[in-house]
C-alpha cells in the first residue's frame, strides 16, 4: 500500500540526512489529516544539529512557513550491550544490563525503588517467577547451595544468570530453577 493511500502508515527512513523524509510525512499529515509516523536513524554527528532540528522547525514553523504540529522525539543509542566478542559490554553498566535482561524475559519495564527485600541479584518477580542477574564485573559467577541460600522471594519458578552452575539438573528441574549462562544465554535483538 502507497504511503500516500494508508493515513496511519509508519515510515522507516535509515539513511536520515537532513530530515526531508520527515518534512514530507509531517506535510502530508497536515493536508489530508493523516496519522504517519516516522522513524528516522541517522548515524552521522549532524544527527542533532541538522536532523532534529529541521524536524522541530518543521513542527514549530520557521520563517513565514506555519507549522505542521505534531510531535518527534530525539534519541540517542548508548554502548552496546555486547562488545564484538559477543560478551557483555561492562562500558554498559550493571543497571542497564539488568533492565536489559528483564525486559528481554518479561516484556516488561524494571521497576526500581532503590529498595530491594531480596538479595542484590534480584531483580523482581513477575507472573510468579522470580529473575535473578548474578553477575560481577571481572569475576566468576557461580549458582550453587550457597547462592540459593540468599534467596528470599518465594515463586512458583526462579531464572537465574549466573556464569556457572554446580548444581545438577534434577535439582533444577525438582526446584522449578531455569539456569542461564551469561552470556550465552542473554537474548540478543
Amino acid at each position: 500500500m502507497q504511503i500516500t493511500l494508508d493515513k496511519n502508515s509508519i515510515i522507516l527512513d535509515s539513511f536520515a540526512g537532513s530530515g526531508t523524509t520527515a518534512h514530507a510525512v509531517l506535510n502530508l499529515n497536515k493536508q489530508d489529516g493523516g496519522n504517519r509516523k516516522f522513524i528516522l536513524v541517522e548515524m552521522e554527528e549532524y544527527a542533532e544539529t541538522i536532523t532534529a532540528e529541521r524536524v522541530k522547525r518543521v513542527i514549530k514553523g520557521y520563517g513565514d512557513k506555519v507549522g505542521t504540529t505534531g510531535s518527534f522525539d530525539y534519541y540517542e543509542l548508548g554502548e552496546p550491550l555486547f562488545n564484538e566478542d559477543g560478551d557483555i559490554n561492562e562500558m554498559v553498566g550493571i543497571k542497564k544490563l539488568r533492565q536489559y535482561i528483564y525486559y528481554t524475559e518479561t516484556k516488561d519495564f524494571l521497576e526500581s525503588n532503590g529498595t530491594t527485600i531480596d538479595n542484590e541479584s534480584f531483580l523482581a518477580k513477575h507472573n510468579d517467577t522470580a529473575y535473578y542477574f548474578y553477575y560481577e564485573p571481572d569475576c566468576t559467577t557461580t549458582l550453587d547451595y550457597q547462592f540459593l541460600s540468599t534467596i528470599k522471594t518465594k515463586a512458583e519458578q526462579y531464572i537465574i544468570y549466573a556464569d556457572n552452575c554446580l548444581l545438577t539438573k534434577e535439582f533444577l528441574s525438582k526446584n522449578n530453577i531455569i539456569f542461564k549462562k551469561i552470556p550465552r544465554d542473554i537474548t540478543k535483538f
